[in-house]
């Protein structure tokens, strides 16, 4: 967050595309692809009808979460990461992809996957709340919350589950 405890907006973000096309080594950090194992591993077998990734960068976990559902909703607060989600997910036509500024912009639509991978910490506190009201009045009933963050651990942390139906 800035000194003023703002969320970060799409300069920050943009500064950091224009330094690296994939800035957090997604595409080739192991810690980034055991993450993302892990994360997809935590949804056990279910499918989804309707996905919302909200910080979706360059489209690696967008890819994996496409195999789990019949339409995603994947989105990042600056183009060009996007340009790289696009490539990535091409062969996926029930992927969309949008540039939109969480949780200020939100969809319209309902969804019975939402996740938040490592986004949270982006925001300011407010803004949290802003965005667990959104998530709220957009799940669907029976909808999955995923969330991912950080834990500074010096190793890679096994994921934290909390099955709750939210009702």
């Amino acid at each position: 967050m800035t000194a003023r405890g703002a969320s970060h907006g799409p300069g920050h973000f943009q500064r950091l595309y224009e330094a690296s096309r994939d800035p957090w080594q997604y595409r080739t950090s192991p810690y980034e692809q055991s993450k993302y194992r892990r994360t997809v591993a935590s949804l056990g077998a279910r499918k989804f009808h309707s996905g919302f990734e909200a910080g979706c960068s360059i489209g690696v976990l967008t890819r994996l979460l496409a195999l789990r559902c019949e339409r995603l909703l994947a989105v990042d607060i600056v183009e060009q990461p996007m340009r790289s989600a696009r490539a990535t997910s091409a062969n996926q036509p029930w992927v969309r992809l949008e540039r939109m500024e969480i949780p200020a912009e939100w969809p319209g639509d309902t969804f019975d996957l939402i996740v938040l991978s490592e986004v949270l910490y982006f925001l300011s506190p407010a803004d949290i709340g802003t965005a667990a009201d959104r998530v709220v009045a957009t799940l669907e009933l029976g909808g999955v919350v995923l969330l991912v963050n950080w834990r500074a651990t010096r190793t890679i942390p096994a994921p934290v589950t909390r099955r709750q139906p939210y009702s």
